[in-house]
């Protein structure tokens, strides 16, 4: 076992198998439809979200982990002897990064604890806390994979390809007004998330094919020529528009390694069906 132990939230999108590999921690957000309360990527898995989504009348909310959660985590794992190193969704997005903190200061004295806000959202991070864990695995002090989750913020180059203004409209993201032209004239809006965790738009592009040609060129215009690692957060249903992304993708850059996992529900909520994201780093 490693000394230092990887926690996370739902929201990183790591697909069940890589957590239970790398022995991470997953604290769950909570997903409502109506009155009925779902834990996140635990007890509402995304293929089961998207039909819900799509035949549902009005828009599920989501919750964030209340401390207590994060504290009852934080107690086992150093109870184990072991340094924590907790990795969150963007705080400007949710509560989830406070939670943490808060828990963590409930804790002060009982163990080595960080909390890292990821200033990103979905595979954005999940893939850092993958890589923070595989390092973990290999011995690295709390400190060391605390510095490399930071290395990996900053080389990370992300850009989400939204298929529909209508759920950012009803996250109250943008206008009605917007919406309804977007879907009028299929603009497809390109999203990045900024070095403060904000979403951010880069672009408004006119049909499938050619935002997906665009996210190429701007992955291009960051990167240069240089290998990459690949990673594309893509929602059931909708594969083919990941795989016209990564195909594009895979003829412009030399991939050294390429992993898709699906866009849980709390994510979904708020980007909608439909929705790739695009992740690469710099292979070293």
């Amino acid at each position: 076992m490693a000394s230092v132990a990887l926690v996370t939230d739902s929201t990183a999108d790591i697909p069940l198998e890589m957590r239970q590999r790398l022995g991470i921690t997953m604290v769950p957000l909570k997903v409502m439809f109506g009155n009925e309360t779902y834990l996140d990527n635990v007890e509402l898995e995304p293929e089961e979200f998207y039909r819900k989504l799509t035949s549902s009348k009005t828009l599920p909310t989501t919750s964030q982990p209340s401390p207590a959660d994060f504290y009852d985590t934080f107690r086992k794992l150093i109870g184990e002897g072991r340094s924590v190193v907790s990795v969150h969704l963007s705080g400007a997005f949710s509560g989830t990064y406070q939670s943490a903190t808060i828990a963590k200061s409930m804790l002060e004295g009982e163990g080595d604890i960080t909390v890292i806000d990821s200033k990103s959202a979905s595979y954005g991070y999940g893939l850092i806390v993958a890589a923070a864990a595989e390092l973990a695995a290999q011995g690295a002090s709390a400190a060391e994979v605390a510095a490399e989750v930071h290395r990996l913020r900053r080389e990370l180059r992300l850009y989400f390809l939204v298929d529909t203004l209508e759920y950012l409209q009803k996250g109250g993201r943008i206008g009605k007004a917007a919406a309804v032209v977007g879907s009028l004239l299929n603009i497809k809006p390109i999203l990045t998330i900024d070095d403060e965790g904000v979403i951010t738009p880069v672009d408004k592009v006119r049909g499938q094919k050619r935002a997906i040609a665009r996210v190429a060129e701007l992955l291009e215009a960051d990167l240069g020529s240089r290998p990459i690692d690949l990673y594309i957060a893509l929602t059931p249903g909708y594969e083919e528009n990941a795989r016209e992304m990564s195909t594009l993708l895979k003829d412009r850059f030399t991939v050294r390694s390429y992993l898709e996992t699906a866009i849980g529900p709390v994510i979904g909520t708020h980007a909608g069906p439909g929705t790739v994201g695009v992740f690469a780093i710099p292979a070293e």
